[in-house]
């Protein structure tokens, strides 16, 4: 999609979010474009994950009302210092972004997007990124000392994130190691850091979140895994500019704190929020499989697993780890 689609598309959005019907003749007056070229990009928004109903004599609705995000409104929201940030349309993933463009390569710089085509995962897997329906953000921060600085990072981010949707009012988050986000025992989001760095120098970090708030039922079959939204928790809209601002605030006090203190302050708080405390699990380790009862995580941030032959440490990278009680 080109900037010029991308803006006009942005328009036909501005005018649909209210939720009311709206006709393909008056969007074309307004962007000065045919009907017929409305259409078009109507089809093309729905490419994107938007539900968008068409009625003869009406016009268009969205589905649902939307929010959009708001760069002003998520700074006046902050409550923290703050570091740059961009706030974009559809891109291809905001990790991707973040990397490329270096000026933004400062801690705290961060950057959002509305919509991701090729929103990753961890272990590459594909993270599905509707337009509107989640919140995709990427945050910058650099770590003197190499690799060794930032052992169980993910974690940390993890808390910080559960503590930003505290302030919403949810209760009931679990941490999955090493880097997602449960609630009810269903996926509600994931973290994805991504460094580059040698030992015994700077590691850069580019920190990825996806959290899920509003999902369309488009989507629904896409998803191999159980999982849920933040607007299905609460039965309400959440606001994503709100949302965005908390995370932000949260994620900067946090890798403050990691800096200063490292990962051992936040290992009692992450391990009450441990999906798997003493429960039996699974450990996927390429074509090996372990099986054992979850004790935890160490000062490493490793998953510390009781297996028959004694108490394993399992580190990140191509490690999975699965429930056996399910």
């Amino acid at each position: 999609m080109t900037a010029h689609s991308d803006d006009k598309r942005h328009k036909i959005l501005a005018q649909l979010a209210d939720g009311q019907f709206h006709s393909g003749e008056d969007l074309g007056a307004l962007l000065g474009i045919s009907r017929a070229a409305i259409s078009k990009h109507i089809k093309g928004l729905e490419s994107l994950g938007l539900e968008i109903f068409s009625v003869t004599g009406k016009g268009y609705r969205l589905s649902n009302r939307l929010k959009l995000l708001d760069i002003n409104l998520i700074s006046a929201l902050r409550e923290g210092s703050q570091s740059p940030l961009r706030v974009l349309s559809v891109i291809d993933s905001t990790n991707s972004y973040l990397k490329l463009n270096t000026d933004l390569h400062q801690n705290g710089a961060a950057c959002l997007a509305e919509a991701q085509t090729a929103g990753r995962g961890r272990q590459g897997r594909k993270w599905l990124s509707p337009f509107g329906a989640s919140l995709y953000l990427s945050m910058y921060w650099s770590f003197i000392g190499g690799y060794q600085a930032i052992g169980g990072l993910s974690l940390v981010i993890g808390v910080a994130v559960v503590e930003a949707l505290g302030k919403l009012g949810i209760e009931g988050l679990q941490l999955k190691w090493p880097n997602d986000i449960y609630l009810e025992d269903k996926k509600l989001g994931g973290i994805l850091v991504e460094v580059e760095g040698q030992i015994n120098d700077q590691s850069h970090c580019i920190i990825g979140i996806g959290l899920n708030v509003q999902l369309p039922e488009s989507v629904h079959e896409e998803i191999d895994q159980p999982y849920t939204d933040l607007t299905h928790s609460l039965d309400h809209a959440i606001d994503r500019n709100h949302l965005a601002a908390l995370v932000l605030d949260l994620l900067q006090q946090h890798l403050h704190r990691f800096e200063a203190e490292g990962i051992s302050s936040f290992l009692p708080r992450w391990q009450e929020l441990n999906l798997f405390k003493d429960k039996p699990v699974r450990m996927i380790c390429g074509t090996n499989e372990f099986e054992g009862v979850c004790l935890g995580v160490n000062q490493d941030g490793a998953l510390l697993v009781k297996l028959a032959t004694g108490t394993r440490a399992f580190y990140g990278g191509e490690v999975s780890v699965r429930s056996l009680s399910r």
